[in-house]
């Protein structure tokens, strides 16, 4: 499915399930809450998405440990799992987050963790988060795309 007929169903689905929709992004800038906002009735089950770029940022609004981020790096499971986990912790009304974190290029990879690398959580209040891993190949905008739709299949299938 392309973004837009995945960020419909979601909607779609969201609604009928009384789902309420945070969301924490790093890599993709908020391009996951800006495709689910194209919606018309978005605004019913889409709270808010943050967009916590740097480590301040995912302390700060997050929660997220500065332990964590130095253990495991802003580019791991571990912080995008905690990713979901604060900013379902921030907002009491929510019934499911997700969250992205990755490195989209051109610079900033290692030989462990290369450009390309991203992190994907997802997780409905009460349940332990999903996660997975990508290595996606393209420059930078290839990767927030590829991102993007990854981002949006995984909350597709946690509402189907």
């Amino acid at each position: 499915m392309s973004p837009m007929a995945l960020a419909t169903a979601i909607i779609e689905l969201a609604g009928k399930q009384n789902i309420v929709i945070v969301l924490a992004e790093s890599c993709t800038g908020g391009l996951i809450a800006s495709a689910l906002t194209d919606i018309p009735g978005s605004s019913a089950v889409v709270d808010r998405g943050l967009v916590t770029y740097s480590n301040e940022a995912k302390i700060d609004l997050l929660g997220i440990s500065n332990e964590t981020l130095v253990a495991y790096g802003a580019v791991s499971a571990e912080t995008a799992i905690a990713m979901t986990a604060g900013v379902l912790a921030a907002t009491p009304r929510a019934t499911l987050a997700a969250s992205v974190t990755g490195i989209a290029g051109p610079g900033g990879g290692s030989p462990d963790k290369p450009v390309g690398l991203v992190h994907f959580s997802c997780q409905r209040r009460g349940k332990a988060a999903q996660h997975e891993r990508h290595i996606f190949t393209g420059d930078r905008e290839t990767v927030r795309k590829k991102s993007l739709l990854n981002a949006l299949t995984m909350i597709y299938n946690e509402l189907k």
